[in-house]
């Protein structure tokens, strides 16, 4: 950590925050980051935020691209934006995130921040308020697809969202691992470890998707049920996590829908090739925290997806940075 006069406010000192993923632990676990993104689109919904769309910058020749989340919170008094670059390589693409806070009343910046691993905590907690809101109350099966960090985050802020009979979880690595499997059986002894993607769906009523596919990583028919299904995927290029064409079989949920259908592969896909539209987004976030949030329907499967937002990232930058 590197903080000018360390030993003042740094707010008045105008000293600038400088945090890296080491530092991080001492102050995320003083956070309910649910909580946080609740609250965030709560205050959204109030008019006191301004979410810009992401925007996509490719590199010269043909050497990636970096993504910007830009955010305003005027109840907190602050701005800014996060820069996350996908950077391929021979073996597993570079993905980086460095976020900056800045004052929205001295125009100062406030704190500069590795946001690797602030943005898997956001961006589960972003998805567990989605169950939160969007889960029948009497769900008793959730699946997990992928278990890499941000599936394990999923998973720690999903638990106690309803009162789970069976928790199952599935991945390539996971299958092939038996130590991890045994990690996260003394998690929860109601996990279970399935051994393909399609049995671990099976009548599901939550499906979580977890991964960093550009492709799709189950077949929605296979779950046999109505269910509410999740995706977060990834920045490759219209990286999609199901079959596009089943969002016109589902109710359609988003983080953000004035920003969403423009960059969420299967939305983008879906509208080009099978007739779908941004209009049949029933709600996001915004409207499921709004003072009167809609109430979703199960005559149907849901699905709900979140390509990430400035805003969620600028909240729990600013959560971090109220600890000095």
């Amino acid at each position: 950590m590197i903080m000018q006069n360390p030993n003042n406010n740094p707010a008045k000192t105008g000293a600038v925050v400088t945090l890296t993923d080491a530092d991080l632990d001492q102050y995320l676990k003083n956070i309910d980051v649910l909580s946080i993104m609740e609250k965030t689109f709560a205050a959204f919904a109030k008019g006191q935020v301004v979410q810009p769309s992401q925007t996509l910058t490719l590199f010269p020749e043909d050497r990636g691209d970096f993504i910007t989340y830009q955010g305003a919170l005027s109840h907190f008094n602050v701005f800014g934006a996060k820069l996350s670059p996908y950077i391929p390589t021979a073996g597993a693409p570079i993905i980086t995130a460095w976020t900056m806070l800045m004052s929205m009343e001295t125009g100062l910046p406030l704190l500069l921040c590795d946001s690797g691993r602030l943005t898997r905590e956001r961006t589960a907690a972003t998805t567990a308020l989605a169950v939160k809101k969007l889960a029948p109350a009497e769900s008793k099966i959730l699946t997990i697809i992928g278990t890499g960090a941000i599936g394990k985050a999923h998973l720690m802020h999903t638990l106690k969202l309803r009162d789970w009979q069976e928790i199952r979880l599935y991945s390539l690595d996971l299958v092939r691992d038996t130590e991890k499997q045994q990690a996260f059986k003394a998690i929860d002894s109601r996990i279970v470890v399935c051994d393909s993607a399609k049995a671990a769906v099976h009548l599901s009523d939550v499906v979580m998707l977890c991964t960093s596919s550009g492709k799709p990583v189950i077949d929605v028919n296979d779950i046999g049920k109505q269910a509410l299904i999740t995706s977060i995927s990834t920045n490759v290029a219209q990286a999609h996590e199901i079959d596009p064409k089943a969002l016109n079989s589902m109710h359609v949920y988003c983080d953000y829908k004035a920003t969403t259908p423009a960059s969420a592969g299967e939305m983008v896909l879906a509208a080009r090739d099978h007739g779908w539209s941004a209009g049949k987004i029933v709600g996001d976030l915004t409207d499921l925290c709004s003072p009167s949030p809609i109430k979703p329907a199960y005559d149907k499967s849901i699905f709900f997806r979140s390509i990430g937002l400035g805003i969620e990232d600028i909240a729990i930058a600013y959560a971090i940075y109220s600890q000095f």
